[in-house]
């Protein structure tokens, strides 16, 4: 004991909490299926979406990972406690802002998806921007040491 009394968390914590961490897991899914994509899941694809992702650079798919690994030691930093969940749940934004603003400058997204496709990147964006805000005031309330 560190003679320190912990204040006890409420069920929204632990909800957003686990939410996070489900949420990130997924969005780890997500970069699996990109980095190894098969020849049959490629072919599959449209030829605007195939021109996406073979003009997307290394640099990008290391900005998703950051992302939602980030994301996830975030959402872990929330359940063991830990304030440095604030830290991770921000540096996934920031990747997250790269990765999006990345894949529109350096890629054909914008000739593929146009306007519609900006709809999913900005809810990604607003939900680690949410996910960052509600780590931010679970360490004003003392939730996260």
């Amino acid at each position: 004991m560190n003679g320190t009394m912990e204040i006890p968390r409420s069920k929204g914590f632990w909800l957003v909490a686990i939410l996070a961490l489900i949420w990130n897991l997924i969005g780890v899914a997500m970069f699996w299926m990109q980095v190894n994509m098969s020849a049959e899941a490629l072919a599959a694809m449209t030829e605007q979406q195939r021109q996406v992702y073979e003009a997307t650079p290394m640099w990008l798919n290391v900005a998703f990972a950051i992302a939602v690994f980030g994301g996830v030691l975030g959402a872990l930093g929330m359940l063991m406690g830990k304030r440095w969940a604030v830290t991770m749940f921000f540096v996934s934004l920031l990747a997250l802002l790269v990765q999006m603003i990345g894949a529109y400058l350096v890629t054909p997204a914008w000739d593929a998806y146009g306007v519609a496709g900006l709809v999913m990147p900005a809810v990604l964006i607003v939900i680690a921007l949410l996910f960052w805000r509600y780590a931010q005031k679970c360490v004003l309330r003392g939730w996260l040491v």
